[in-house]
């Protein structure tokens, strides 16, 4: 179960909030989301982030909006407004085009009792799924604890846990399923500049958690893996492609890099809804560029002189030959086309 105080988004009797994350770790304060542009907004200045959580934020958004006009003009808004928030990520977009989907077919009055019904079935496979790719990543830190002594020590990027899901996390589920086994356990966290997610999201739920932790600048990893002090790697992902290139946050494939130089293996947990059945090239990647007030400054204080032009990349793509394993909802798999459709052979692209 999620604790109640960590849920990134909930809805009951009507209302819809979210866990505003650009407050954390200093406040913890719950948003209410009452329209398709509170919603959308959400998700573009990354009060919610994540790819699994903006996707179910997203539907909690067609349910807001079916809720104020389900018309089939203020459908047809809706979507368009909710695709344009966040474009690399693969969740958003399949969510949002299967409700359009949905909702299309079903008449204007019964808009938006079938948008609640729908969103609520995603959030709950979404924390389903969460959990399952901590029971197939568990035995990975199993057999590493089994061979050494003292804690497996664990190394990840950005935040992948609880507050980037609709609940338990994609890269940390494998972590908290240890840490509920009782397995030693130490999770190197990347800052991840220049939001900081590591620093102040992923630190955060780890230490409400009680798992041991430490945070490093992200430039340490590769240093890390030189002495022997990371047994593995384990990220989220935005989108994983057909071929197993993995698209996550910028900075990964730095990591993957110094990973594979090491023999350290490097796996990427991947959720189903985060695969994209119809890419295999990574250059097709939509990578989003953020504003570069994110690079120039932290927390209002400006690091770079003034008319200093900054470039703000927010993700980049890990070559599937960098990458050990994904770590899905229905197992572990190589890197490749044949991996994934092993994992999910009734996939057609």
């Amino acid at each position: 179960m999620v604790p109640s105080d960590l849920e990134p988004i909930t809805a009951a009797d009507g209302a819809v909030h979210v866990l505003d994350q650009t407050r954390l770790p200093h406040e913890v304060v719950r948003l209410p989301l009452e329209s398709l542009a509170d919603a959308a907004e959400a998700i573009r200045a990354m009060r919610v982030r994540g790819a699994p959580l903006i996707g179910v934020t997203a539907a909690f958004g067609m349910v807001l909006a079916m809720r104020s006009d389900p018309s089939d003009e203020s459908l047809a808004l809706a979507t368009t407004t909710l695709l344009e928030t966040r474009p690399t990520g693969v969740n958003l977009r399949r969510v949002v085009v299967g409700l359009n989907e949905v909702l299309s077919h079903a008449a204007p009055a019964d808009r938006a009792a079938k948008a609640l019904v729908e969103a609520d079935r995603l959030r709950d496979e979404d924390i389903s799924m969460n959990r399952s790719i901590g029971d197939h990543g568990l035995p990975l830190l199993r057999r590493i604890a089994s061979r050494k002594p003292g804690p497996v020590q664990v190394l990840t990027h950005c935040n992948a846990g609880i507050l980037a899901t609709a609940g338990y996390g994609t890269a940390t589920a494998p972590m908290y399923r240890a840490h509920e086994e009782g397995l030693p356990l130490h999770v190197w966290v990347d800052e991840t500049r220049p939001r900081n997610q590591g620093a102040s999201l992923t630190a955060w739920e780890l230490g409400r958690a009680g798992i041991p932790h430490t945070v490093i600048v992200d430039n340490a990893g590769g240093h890390l893996m030189q002495r022997g002090l990371v047994d593995l790697c384990i990220v989220g992902t935005d989108r994983t492609l057909l071929s197993g290139d993995v698209c996550n946050k910028i900075g990964t494939y730095l990591k993957a890099l110094a990973a594979y130089d090491n023999g350290v293996p490097f796996y990427a947990a991947v959720p189903g809804l985060s695969i994209d059945w119809e890419a295999t090239d990574p250059e097709s990647v939509p990578i989003e560029e953020r504003d570069g007030s994110e690079v120039a400054e932290l927390g209002g204080v400006r690091l770079v002189p003034d008319g200093t032009p900054t470039a703000n990349y927010g993700f980049d793509v890990t070559p599937a030959r960098l990458v050990t394993g994904l770590i899905t909802e229905r197992g572990v798999c190589e890197a490749s086309e044949d991996g994934l459709r092993g994992l999910y052979p009734e996939v057609e692209s």
